[in-house]
């Protein structure tokens, strides 16, 4: 029996996540700057099954690891990182380029400590969170998601969790780091409206076999009879009448 993830459609507001980017619309936006990732690998903390995927945490106390720049103003913290996937590699992403899904995505969750004092203040705040999503598609396995995988069986039910305590993110990030971004909202409970999506418009590689393992986690307890994560995107949202920017004129 799996987990799959088909319900809260829609919320009734016009700021929600995910969406499909079609991008003969998004608009060049030549202001748009380059994004700065400053991250230290120490900051990792653990990792920790929160029953609808699996969060990397890292430590957020201080200005340590820092994502900047783009359309961003100030500095936004690293809190987390998880994956979303689908219950076969036809789909998964959250976000869709042009009706195209992707296999799984990655978000690069960051809280504007420039602003407030802790994410949960910073959630309630349209400028208060800054998500880095990151495509995944098939090909060779990659190395970091190896390094997670590796520790998967130590957290295979609902809050477990385990000592992560070292991740060289950058090697989850593209080369290419040209981005679509928008104003949308967090895609899993409670939907708050604070997001500045920055969607990187270049893939990175997963195997199949990496995303098989993401798909035996479980979304019960130790004790209970268990449930996997199948699959855990959220249906696209309605764009409505937002503006999809673009840092690169294609």
């Amino acid at each position: 029996m799996g987990l799959h993830y088909s319900h809260h459609k829609h919320c009734l507001t016009h700021f929600q996540s995910p969406i499909n980017i079609h991008t003969r619309t998004v608009k060049y936006d030549p202001s748009l700057k380059p994004l700065k990732f400053s991250y230290d690998p120490k900051t990792a903390k653990r990792i920790v099954n929160v029953g609808h995927c699996f969060n990397v945490e890292f430590e957020d106390t201080c200005d340590k690891s820092v994502l900047s720049e783009g359309p961003l103003a100030g500095y936004y913290r690293l809190s987390q990182f998880h994956f979303h996937w689908g219950s076969s590699n036809k789909d998964g992403s959250e976000h869709v380029i042009d009706g195209k899904l992707y296999p799984a995505e990655l978000h690069i969750v960051h809280w504007n400590s420039y602003r407030y004092v802790t994410f949960e203040e910073a959630a309630h705040h349209p400028d208060g969170v800054a998500v880095v999503g990151v495509f995944l598609k098939l090909g060779e396995a990659n190395p970091v998601i190896q390094s997670i995988i590796e520790n998967l069986d130590k957290v295979k039910t609902k809050g477990k969790a385990c000592p992560f305590t070292e991740v060289d993110l950058p090697c989850l990030l593209p080369k290419n780091l040209n981005y679509w971004t928008y104003m949308g909202s967090l895609t899993t409970k409670p939907y708050f409206e604070c997001v500045t999506w920055i969607i990187l418009q270049e893939a990175i590689a997963v195997s199949s076999e990496q995303l098989d393992h993401f798909r035996r986690l479980q979304c019960t307890s130790e004790n209970e009879n268990p449930t996997f994560i199948l699959e855990n995107h959220r249906p696209i949202q309605p764009l409505d009448h937002r503006v999809v920017r673009s840092s690169c004129d294609i």
